[in-house]
C-alpha cells in the first residue's frame, strides 16, 4: 500500500512538473496555463473562479463526467452529470 501511494506521488509531481515545463517553454505571450500533457492528461494552474468551479463539478448537461481539475492536473467528477444519470436531477 506504500509503495503504490509512493508511486501515484511521483506520477502526479511528474505530471505537474511537465504541465509547468510544457508553459514555460513557450514564449510568454502564449502562455495560457491550461492545455494537457502528452495530449492526454487535462492541467490548468490559472488561478480558479466560481464560474470554472460550476462549470466542472456541477453540470448536469455536459455529457462528461470526468472534467479536467478547476486548478491542477488530472481529472474531477461532474456531479451533475452523475445526478442527472441516477435520475436524481
Amino acid at each position: 500500500m506504500r509503495k503504490s501511494k509512493v508511486l501515484i506521488s511521483l506520477a502526479a509531481t511528474g505530471l505537474l512538473a511537465a504541465a509547468i515545463i510544457t508553459e514555460l517553454r513557450k514564449p510568454p505571450r502564449k502562455r495560457t496555463w491550461h492545455g494537457s500533457v502528452a495530449g492526454v492528461v487535462p492541467y490548468d494552474l490559472r488561478p480558479p473562479t466560481i464560474e470554472r468551479a460550476r462549470r466542472r463539478l456541477w453540470n448536469p448537461d455536459d455529457r462528461r463526467i470526468l472534467q479536467p481539475h478547476v486548478f491542477g492536473v488530472g481529472w474531477t467528477i461532474n456531479a451533475g452529470r452523475v445526478a442527472r444519470k441516477l435520475g436524481v436531477v
